[in-house]
């Protein structure tokens, strides 16, 4: 239960950190709807969960390329990329109710629930972050713990778990967030998560960019 414990106060610590994942969710949930924005959240787990397989079976691996000439730079770059094509995507798009003659307080799908998966994966697998921060608590809480198998499947259960509740409950909150919002409302709320990408995309850039 300790190792449970612990793994969910890693993955509330993970829930309470603003960044590009978390701007994904809310976009998708206000805009389309809870399943919507739980598929987005999907894509996002399976990559934590292939994360978490990873590093624990192949850390060893892992950590000769992480030590590779350029490693980073190609990793910050390829997420930059990835970060500022749906920035983008979303600056010069509307969303769909803002088209809509009738306001509706109804959430409107507009885009597959294959994108939707493929963008919640993409956004968490190529950056940065998720990827040390997984190698980082994989050599630092398993290995130098000394954590057996079934130990860590407590410890990193407790943590996947944790952040899957956890954006469940913002992708229900976002919706509950439409039924105050109007259609321009919408609008901005697309240009903000736009506009917050690319920032993010740019700072993983400069700081890659920095290191070198």
């Amino acid at each position: 239960m300790n190792l449970i414990f612990e793994g969910v106060k890693v993955g509330l610590i993970l829930a309470m950190l603003i960044g590009p994942i978390f701007f994904a969710i809310i976009q998708a949930g206000v805009e389309e709807g809870f399943r919507a924005g739980a598929t987005v959240g999907l894509g996002i787990w399976v990559s934590d969960f292939l994360f978490i397989a990873a590093v624990y079976f192949g850390l060893a691996y892992i950590s000769q390329v992480v030590e590779g000439p350029n490693f980073g730079l190609y990793l910050g770059i390829g997420g930059s990329i990835t970060l500022s094509a749906f920035g983008l995507g979303a600056l010069l798009t509307v969303p769909k109710a803002h088209e809509l003659p009738e306001w509706s307080k109804e959430t409107v799908r507009t885009s597959s629930y294959s994108g939707l998966w493929l963008k919640g994966f993409l956004i968490n697998t190529i950056n940065p972050f998720t990827f040390f921060f997984w190698i980082g608590v994989a050599s630092t809480v398993v290995v130098d713990g000394e954590m057996e198998l079934r130990e860590a499947r407590y410890f990193f259960g407790g943590i996947l778990g944790t952040i899957i509740i956890t954006d469940l409950l913002k992708v229900l909150l976002a919706k509950r967030i439409r039924r105050v919002l109007r259609p321009i409302h919408l609008l901005w709320l697309r240009r903000i998560s736009g506009i917050a990408l690319i920032v993010f995309a740019a700072v993983l850039l400069g700081r890659v960019l920095w290191m070198m």
